[in-house]
């Protein structure tokens, strides 16, 4: 009889097993949605590449925010991290011609954002916010500067706009392209999806959108599978206990601040030079923030962020495709997602104990109106599905803001922040 596997090698592949799982529902949906609605928008290759391609600066300015907030400093600068990212890779790629010479600048430009940051909130002990707050609003100033320098008078440049940037080579699995975009054409069931979603990911991916998705588990095997992961994340724990045990909590601060700061610069080099090809002004756009609702959704962990960065970047990419049927059916999906969350909450009435500061009935009255709320929710969107053929176009302009707000909502019941996240740290004071 073979030996049952080890307890600690099953809890280790748990979390992967949960994102997948979760990846793998989420595309059900999708393919089930597709066919009863017929927008073949909804798996289309195009939409997948569109996906990635709006996705990935918000999940890299996720996982910017993922590493700071482990070893416990906020980071509400990551918007002018990112900026900072888009003006740097503009000016390494234009003035070297080199792409790659643009993303190590665009870096470093990110990174002194984030030791700035650091240098505030660990050093010396300014509010996080404060700090955050005040790189967001010296960055814009600081790239309007540098631009009136550098890129005034240079041809299809100016104060707020670089010229033409040079590209990152594109790479795609060959002679895949062809067969998979047949089958996609046919509209089967289930194959044609499958076949738009692989058509999505190995057709034309610039390479550094290969480089930000393989970021993605190397943070996890980082952070979760080394020594110095378990350092850094218990600096967002408890410092204190971490300095009782010889971690030495103000470097890996500042190691954690500053890679969240190249990581948001990644993201800025990717607006400039993959999505637009262009460093502009603004380009931005908020992403920054909605990179910190993204993380916060994914609960601070990686696999969590992923798919919380996928759902904006999807509905993004459905409104920009001008898909207004296919965000207009989304509607039913959102509406499927509040009566289940709804029936959760009543499934789970007496198997979740109430917390030491409500008693037993405040509890059970507080899980009712939950679901109740989100029952009428449901119902109300799925008589406006039922009753309509497309939404407002303002509706569908903000439609990834709104989900966005929308999730956050339903996730925020089960959110653990790390314990120390944004809190004062002086060494020795705790003794």
């Amino acid at each position: 009889m073979p030996a049952a596997e080890p307890a600690p090698a099953r809890r280790a592949r748990r979390p992967l097993v949960r994102v997948l799982a979760a990846l793998a529902a989420v595309f059900g949906v999708l393919v089930v949605l597709r066919a009863i609605t017929g927008e073949n928008t909804i798996t289309s290759g195009g939409t997948v590449s569109t996906t990635l391609a709006l996705g990935l600066p918000i999940g890299m300015a996720a996982l910017g925010g993922l590493w700071s907030e482990r070893a416990g400093v906020v980071n509400i600068g990551l918007e002018g991290m990112m900026i900072f990212g888009t003006w740097g890779g503009a000016f390494g790629a234009y003035f070297s011609g080199n792409p790659w010479l643009g993303l190590l600048m665009g870096l470093l430009m990110g990174a002194l954002g984030g030791l700035l940051h650091a240098v505030a909130t660990v050093t010396f002990g300014v509010d996080h916010i404060v700090s955050g707050v005040a790189i967001n609003i010296l960055a814009p100033g600081v790239a309007r500067y540098l631009s009136t320098m550098f890129f005034l008078g240079e041809e299809g440049g100016g104060a707020t706009q670089s010229p033409p940037l040079p590209e990152f080579p594109t790479v795609s699995v060959p002679g895949v392209a062809g067969p998979l975009r047949d089958l996609e054409d046919r509209h089967w069931f289930l194959l044609s999806d499958l076949a738009g979603l692989v058509r999505g990911l190995t057709t034309d991916l610039s390479a550094l959108t290969i480089i930000g998705l393989a970021l993605i588990p190397l943070t996890y095997v980082l952070l979760w599978r080394t020594a110095f992961g378990l350092r850094l994340r218990s600096c967002g724990e408890n410092p204190y206990a971490a300095e009782s045990l010889g971690v030495r909590v103000y470097t890996m601060k500042y190691v954690a601040v500053t890679v969240s700061g190249a990581l948001a610069g990644l993201a800025g080099v990717f607006l400039a030079m993959v999505g637009t090809h262009q460093y502009q002004e603004n380009q931005t756009g908020g992403r920054g923030f909605i990179g910190l609702a993204a993380m916060i959704f994914g609960n601070w962990r990686p696999g969590g962020l992923a798919v919380g960065t996928g759902l904006f970047g999807y509905t993004d990419a459905l409104q920009q495709r001008g898909a207004t049927g296919a965000v207009h059916s989304l509607l039913l999906v959102v509406a499927v997602a509040l009566f289940a969350f709804a029936a959760w909450r009543l499934w789970t009435l007496r198997r979740t104990p109430a917390t030491p500061a409500e008693t037993g009935d405040d509890h059970r009255r507080r899980r009712i109106y939950q679901a109740a709320a989100a029952f009428l929710a449901g119902v109300l969107l799925l008589v406006w599905y039922l009753l309509t053929d497309e939404l407002p176009k303002e509706i569908v302009t903000y439609s990834p803001h709104i989900t966005t707000l929308l999730v956050l909502s339903l996730a925020s019941q089960r959110l653990r922040m790390p314990a120390a996240d944004g809190l004062r740290y002086r060494k020795g004071e705790a003794r």
